[in-house]
């Protein structure tokens, strides 16, 4: 599985929400299926994550700007969060 692809893929035909705070909302309403974070995000904020039970945290192994580009944006992104992962195999990395 080429992760970049399967990202692309969630975020076209998905739900996926950028930024550390929409991820926080996510998660605290219970819709966060998978969160991704970039490997550069904030030591406090991946903290904050992993601590949570349940919760599948993948980590991207670029910077905050690489996992933008991956996205297709044109800014940076720290923190994702996968709703619904639509057409994409995303998911399949909880069973790796």
């Amino acid at each position: 599985m080429d992760f970049n692809v399967s990202l692309r893929r969630a975020i076209k035909t998905g739900d996926v929400i950028l930024g550390q705070n929409q991820t926080e909302q996510c998660i605290n309403e219970g819709r966060a299926q998978m969160v991704v974070v970039a490997g550069n995000c904030p030591e406090k904020f991946r903290k904050s994550l992993s601590s949570r039970e349940g919760l599948f945290l993948y980590t991207f192994e670029g910077s905050s700007v690489q996992l933008g580009k991956a996205c297709g944006k044109p800014f940076m992104v720290s923190a994702l969060t996968v709703v619904d992962p639509g057409e994409s195999d995303l998911l399949n990395l909880k069973r790796a």
